[in-house]
């Protein structure tokens, strides 16, 4: 049971009437939802990311029209949340800015400068690891890729949408509630061949294939791969997935970067994404969950329209954020209190 003095955050799909009463007394918002919802919002203490595919208690939604919100209730006056905005200057700030004790909120717009810096570089920002850093990467309906961006939104500066910049919320906690992060990523390495690249990047050609030269488009083709399946690096038994987004003649388009000289191998094909998911999501976890997002591949592979993933809810994203940038991976954050 929560108590009166802790931090909870509620999460529910609004009418943008709704969402503009909720700005305008002033809560504190994370909010998801095509760009056509978020312009021309009142300045208040909000962030935003652009995406229109959501996971709601009814099941997957694909909607432009409609918007997912998480209010940040149980605030205690003396220590409301800061709102924050970085460049690809001033990001490698963001964890020396995230509350000693408490957690923050993130959202980066997908394929833009600032995503791959944070993707290269977040695991060597000062004091990251000391505090929890937990969200999300904004996207575009699918149709839209190539006509539009994927943009941030910026409550403080008059509702500002940005395409190069991200937003985070820093939300302090009582000294009884803490903060957890967690992921659920169905994917391991498989058994096939290994690759390697010469640069970091989301746009791959030139690759070694068993430590001998290929390029990954040819060998996708060649070999019918299935590219619902990730690529897949081990990090001492972390796994951490690479998407592909399009094959294209000689190269391959990627929703997160490939670094180089990393191993990565094709994942291990997966059976049935939600038996999956609720298997390996630990029971204990799911009355704590106060913030959720997994990735937009998931909910098409899964075909998840109209199909619910227990009581997991919130944006579909183009990537995710558990400290570090994720893909294809259900990442969450707990808040429990240790009375």
């Amino acid at each position: 049971m929560r108590a009166d003095n802790e931090v909870f955050i509620a999460r529910e799909l609004l009418s943008r009437e709704q969402l503009i009463e909720k700005i305008k007394r002033g809560d504190y918002l994370m909010i998801a939802a095509d760009e056509t919802m978020l312009k021309d919002l009142p300045a208040g203490n909000w962030i935003a990311g652009t995406i229109p595919y959501f996971m709601t208690p009814d099941g997957g939604v694909s909607d432009k029209n409609k918007i997912f919100v998480h209010t940040v209730e149980g605030i205690s006056p003396s220590k409301a949340p800061r709102i924050s905005i970085y460049d690809v200057n001033s990001i490698s700030r963001i964890a020396q800015e995230t509350p000693e004790h408490g957690f923050t909120l993130v959202i980066l717009p997908a394929l833009s400068e600032i995503h791959l810096s944070y993707a290269k570089n977040a695991p060597d920002y000062p004091n990251m690891y000391f505090s929890p850093i937990i969200g999300w990467i904004a996207g575009i309906h699918l149709s839209d890729m190539g006509n539009l961006s994927p943009k941030v939104g910026f409550g403080p500066a008059n509702g500002m949408l940005a395409d190069n910049q991200v937003v985070a919320m820093h939300i302090p906690l009582p000294e009884q509630q803490l903060a957890n992060i967690n992921t659920v990523n169905l994917f391991v390495q498989g058994d096939g061949p290994s690759f390697t690249f010469p640069q970091t990047g989301f746009h791959v050609d030139a690759c070694n294939i068993d430590g001998k030269s290929g390029n990954l488009a040819d060998f996708i083709k060649t070999n019918n791969i299935d590219t619902r399946w990730p690529l897949v690096a081990n990090y001492c038994g972390v796994m951490i997935n690479v998407s592909i987004q399009q094959v294209n003649d000689n190269s391959v388009n990627l929703y997160a970067p490939v670094f180089a000289d990393i191993t990565y191998r094709f994942a291990k094909p997966v059976d049935n994404y939600i038996e999956s998911f609720n298997q390996n999501l630990p029971k204990s976890d799911v009355d704590k969950i106060a913030f959720s997002c997994n990735c937009i591949l998931n909910y098409l592979y899964a075909e998840l329209e109209g199909k619910k993933t227990g009581s997991i809810t919130g944006p579909m994203t183009f990537g995710e954020v558990a400290y570090q940038l994720m893909n294809q991976t259900l990442v969450y954050l707990t808040l429990s209190s240790s009375r």
